[in-house]
C-alpha cells in the first residue's frame, strides 16, 4: 500500500478461496474479494481517471492527507481508496487454519506490554469489533510514539495515517460474514482470531518501529535509555513511549482529535 499507485489492481488472494475454511467459507471469501473489494478498486480508478497529478500518489499518500484533495473528489477517494486499503490489509493478514497461531519475539513483547497478555489483546480487539455500530473495522495500529493501540473506524475509513501505522484489520461489515454466520458477529470474530497471519503482522510491526526510530533520530528525540532499549530489540517501558495507559507524544504528534475511536 505504501508503493501502490494508479491504476490500482485487484490483488490476488495469498491463499486459495477455500483456504480459510471452515472458519470463513469459500463462498464468503469469493463474494467478498471478487465482487466487493474489486468494486472499490474499480471505483477508485474511475475517480482518479481525470487527475494525472494525483495518479502519481500512492494509496497511502492519498489517504494520509485527504484534506489536500480537491473538494469534489475527496469523498470518492476517501470512500473507495479506504475500501481498497481496508480490504487489502484484511485479506493479507489472514492465513489457512493450522499454521502458526501466535506471535513471537518483539511483537509478542509489545502486545504483552501494551495489553497485559496475548489473551487480553484478543479479548480487547474482539470487544472493540463487537462495539462497531453497523459497518466498519477494528484495527491493531502502531502509534508514531511507539505504542500499540486498538482503534475502530466506521464504514471504509482508515485510522489517521499521520499518527498511526495499521498492522492488522478485521472487517465487521456484514458482507464479510453474513453468508456463513448471519448476524452472529461474535462467532465470526472467534473464527477470525484463529486465522491471523502473525508473521505478516510482525513484519509490519518491525517496519513501523524502524519508521519510529528514524523519525526520532531525525528530530533528535532519542535518549540514551531509548538507544539501549533499541539494542535489545525492545522499545517499551517508561521511556516516553507510554504503555497500556496511553502514549506520550511530541506536541506536533498530538493528533487524536479525529473521527475514529481510540479504544482505551
Amino acid at each position: 500500500m505504501r508503493e501502490e499507485a494508479y491504476p490500482f489492481v485487484t490483488r490476488a488472494l495469498p491463499y486459495e478461496c477455500y483456504g480459510l475454511a471452515p472458519c470463513i467459507s469459500a463462498e464468503s471469501v469469493t463474494y467478498h474479494h471478487d465482487r466487493l473489494y474489486k468494486a472499490y478498486v474499480d471505483r477508485l480508478n474511475q475517480a482518479l481517471a481525470d487527475y494525472p497529478r494525483l495518479q502519481k500518489l500512492s494509496l497511502w499518500e492519498l489517504l494520509e492527507r485527504p484534506e489536500n484533495l480537491p473538494e469534489g473528489l475527496r469523498t470518492a477517494v476517501v470512500r473507495n481508496g479506504g475500501g481498497v486499503f481496508c480490504h487489502e490489509l484484511y485479506f493479507d493478514s489472514l492465513q489457512p487454519l493450522g499454521r502458526e497461531q501466535d506471535p513471537k519475539g518483539a511483537l509478542l513483547e509489545a502486545l504483552v506490554h501494551d495489553f497485559g497478555s496475548l489473551q487480553d489483546f484478543r479479548e480487547r480487539i474482539k470487544a472493540a469489533a463487537m462495539e462497531v455500530f453497523a459497518s466498519g473495522y477494528a484495527w491493531l495500529a502502531l502509534e508514531r510514539g511507539g505504542a500499540l493501540r486498538i482503534v475502530t473506524t466506521m464504514n471504509q475509513d482508515v485510522p489517521d495515517l499521520k499518527c498511526m501505522i495499521p498492522l492488522l484489520a478485521v472487517d465487521v461489515w456484514e458482507h464479510a460474514y453474513y453468508l456463513q454466520y448471519q448476524n452472529r458477529r461474535s462467532d465470526y470474530l472467534n473464527a477470525w482470531l484463529r486465522l491471523i497471519n502473525w508473521r505478516k503482522v510482525a513484519c509490519r510491526y518491525e517496519e513501523g518501529m524502524e519508521e519510529v526510530y528514524n523519525d526520532r533520530m531525525l528530530h533528535g528525540e532519542w535518549t540514551e535509555e531509548d538507544l539501549a532499549m533499541m539494542s535489545t530489540g525492545s522499545m517499551m517501558g517508561n521511556d516516553g513511549f507510554g504503555g497500556s495507559d496511553g502514549v506520550t507524544l511530541a506536541p506536533e504528534q498530538e493528533c487524536y482529535e479525529s473521527e475514529f475511536l481510540l479504544v482505551p
